[in-house]
């Protein structure tokens, strides 16, 4: 398997010349291509963008149904359009739908589109988003992510109902519904599209080349609906964090994706370099295991959340650079319920909680792995606070390659981490009886029927009410801790204008058809 590039590697594959760091590239600074605007004026056309990501070697992939890595969510989304895309608080806004409605129990949804064009000249039509389904839904991939999701789909039951209408029909009662096709490996493909090489999309961009482990280089589409890119060029490459912080500083490249909060810190000065920090839209956590002892008495996971010390952990672990946490998912989103108290630490009420259930003469242990930036760090930490009760905790070290997996079954504590997605997509990724990435074995058939009843109310004031209550649930039973939510920290170069700070998985995130160079 082919790695991301290094120093060396990542020079060559921008153009760059080696050991003077000048570019070979032109253009990067609005030397080439059209306008004359000056750093005061409008968008301006022209010029190469370079994208930074961490890569996945030969893993990396452009087919859009099949993106598993933010490398690949990057590139299919400069070459493809969705139906839907989620806004900053997860809630669905349109994108190749125009708009949506549905019937009464929200079993069939009735979606109209734009005038759009694919690469190929052809206009965009209901035929092509039915085909877009039944790819996705062929039970033969089982690489496309959006499967399960949208395994509610009745495709033997939609239709065209019109020249740029599509009727989707479900088979059970989801309210949700559109904002599922917001989320990850939903792109819409054309009906002609066969090979995952030759990538037949409505974006902004279209195809040049691709390689896997290496480079992605597109050029504008100057017929997309939405007007075009403002740059001529888009190259997407891999690179690991060393080189992303780099090259940026360098003048090697225009962004660089999930930037650490050292580098955040050690740029402040750098006139060259701007961060977009985007603020709490993930969430790092310790899982408590809901389903063995001592954790399946509620009195202990809550005397656990009592231990915690939130500020210290956001202060340490992400340096400062994030908020506290209320152990429940999807703080700012939309049905996140904000009226729920702060929990703040209380060593004593914790510790009376654990005497009576008999914990603190037992040693427990925190299973956790250097795969994510934090792990380690935040469980040393929490181990420290939790010794101030007299509780002793032990910090156990798995393989990074395996942890995920590993995590669901070894050990009744666990660090847990979440991207940004909707708070129903996290309930039933993460919380129901048939989850299958439930860490925190929360396993209870009231909620996982109080959920069905949310997510089939149409009513969006009673809905986000109901979800309301199944996040206090969580909050005051369930095994998340959740300490915090660090800021998603991208790097951009001082050039770069038209990019806003975002969070992975909403439509501002890497919006390079956006972006244009000063």
């Amino acid at each position: 398997m082919s790695t991301s590039p290094n120093r060396r590697d990542f020079l060559a594959l921008t153009g760059a010349a080696a050991g003077a760091g000048a570019l070979a590239l032109t253009g990067c600074g609005g030397g080439s291509g059209g306008g004359t605007a000056d750093d005061q004026g409008g968008p301006r056309r022209g010029g190469r963008f370079r994208a930074l990501f961490t890569g996945g070697g030969e893993q990396e992939t452009i087919d859009p149904h099949a993106e598993a890595l933010a490398i690949d969510m990057a590139r299919t989304k400069a070459l493809f359009d969705r139906l839907v895309e989620l806004d900053a608080t997860m809630a669905p806004v349109p994108r190749l739908a125009r708009k949506w409605e549905s019937n009464a129990d929200a079993t069939v949804w009735r979606f109209t589109l734009r005038e759009a064009l694919f690469h190929d000249g052809k206009r965009l039509t209901p035929e092509d988003v039915l085909f877009t389904f039944g790819r996705i839904l062929d039970p033969g991939a089982t690489t496309h992510f959006a499967q399960p999701l949208l395994s509610v789909i009745d495709l033997k039951k939609s239709r065209s109902a019109g020249k740029n209408v599509v009727e989707v029909a479900l088979k059970r009662p989801s309210a949700e519904f559109p904002a599922l096709l917001g989320t990850l490996g939903t792109a819409v493909v054309s009906s002609r599209y066969a090979d995952p090489a030759k990538p037949v999309g409505t974006g902004a961009f279209r195809l040049k080349s691709f390689q896997a482990g290496r480079a992605f280089v597109a050029e504008r589409f100057d017929d997309h609906w939405g007007g075009g890119a403002y740059v001529d060029e888009l190259r997407v490459l891999s690179a690991d964090p060393d080189a992303r912080g780099n090259a940026l500083r360098a003048g090697e490249a225009e962004f660089g994706y999930e930037m650490s909060p050292t580098f955040a810190r050690t740029v402040r000065a750098d006139s060259s370099v701007r961060i977009l920090a985007a603020k709490g839209g993930t969430a790092h956590a310790i899982v408590m295991k809901c389903d063995q002892e001592p954790f399946d008495d509620p009195d202990v996971t809550r005397a656990f959340k009592l231990l915690a010390d939130r500020e210290q952990l956001v202060r340490v672990v992400l340096a400062g650079q994030g908020v506290v946490g209320n152990d429940m998912f999807g703080k700012g989103f939309q049905y996140y319920p904000e009226d729920v108290p702060q929990r703040t630490r209380d060593v004593q009420e914790a510790r009376a909680l654990l005497k009576k259930a008999g914990v603190l003469n037992k040693t427990l242990s925190i299973y956790t792995s250097s795969v994510a930036s934090g792990f380690v760090e935040a469980a040393t930490l929490f181990a420290e606070q939790a010794a101030d009760a007299g509780l002793r905790v032990k910090v156990t070290t798995g393989a990074s390659e395996t942890y995920f997996k590993d995590q669901l079954t070894k050990g009744v504590m666990g660090s847990h981490r979440s991207g940004a997605m909707t708070i129903p997509n996290y309930i039933n990724d993460r919380l129901l009886t048939t989850s299958a990435f439930n860490a925190s074995g929360w396993r209870r058939k009231d909620f996982d029927a109080a959920f069905a009843t949310a997510r089939a109310t149409t009513d969006e004031a009673e809905r986000a009410a109901l979800y309301g209550r199944l996040q206090r649930t969580v909050h005051d039973e369930g095994g998340l801790l959740i300490w915090g939510h660090p800021d998603w920290l991208n790097g951009v170069s001082a050039r770069v204008r038209g990019m806003e700070a975002a969070v992975p998985n909403t439509m501002d995130s890497a919006r390079f058809d956006k972006a244009w160079l000063a």
